[in-house]
């Protein structure tokens, strides 16, 4: 005979709850990593720093990819969305390790805004060579930080956040802002 429990069931979904902050941003939980409290505090920092202006090098990516204009029209379209879905398979990964390390992943949009370093652009659509500029400097502000960052954190002995931002952000980033570069060459579209 089933036990009728005395908890009563419904196919209602429980709306509109609110519930207590169980971890702080800018912490990190205790995990057996081989790693001490401090380190995992600082890499945190690091990578939230860089994950807060990788959804911004997105955004870019996509409204420069929507926005673009022009003779270079469709491959400058399709390599900004190339680039795009390569920035979001980085957030995705900076976010875990962050949250492997035991802290908490930088996410919402505003909370993102409110720590970026990556300028504001225009509302409007800029020339093509100007919104070429921007997603490069945005690149230089990802890499020069990222650099930084994974040189200290390898002195702190966090070797797989220092591989993650170099063997994922770094390169992903040089190779992006190569492919940039080259289509602010002046040179003829037809003709010698």
């Amino acid at each position: 005979m089933a036990t009728i429990s005395s908890q009563h069931v419904s196919s209602q979904p429980r709306l509109h709850q609110k519930g207590q902050i169980i971890q702080e941003f800018a912490t990190v939980k205790l995990f057996p990593l081989g790693l001490s409290y401090e380190t995992r505090v600082y890499s945190c920092q690091r990578l939230n720093k860089v994950l807060a202006d990788t959804p911004i090098l997105y955004g870019l990516y996509k409204k420069h990819h929507w926005l673009m204009r022009g003779a270079t029209f469709y491959q400058l379209h399709l390599v900004l969305d190339k680039h795009a879905g390569e920035q979001l398979e980085l957030i995705d990964a900076l976010a875990e390790r962050v949250q492997t390390l035991g802290g908490v992943a930088v996410g919402d949009p505003r909370h993102v805004a409110a720590i970026t370093s990556i300028p504001r652009p225009p509302d409007g659509v800029e020339e093509v060579p100007a919104m070429l500029s921007r997603l490069l400097e945005a690149h230089e502000t990802i890499l020069t930080q990222a650099h930084d960052a994974a040189a200290r954190i390898a002195e702190l002995g966090d070797d797989g956040t220092s591989d993650l931002l170099v063997s994922q952000v770094i390169r992903t980033g040089e190779l992006q802002a190569w492919f940039l570069a080259e289509h602010l060459v002046d040179t003829p579209l037809v003709g010698a």
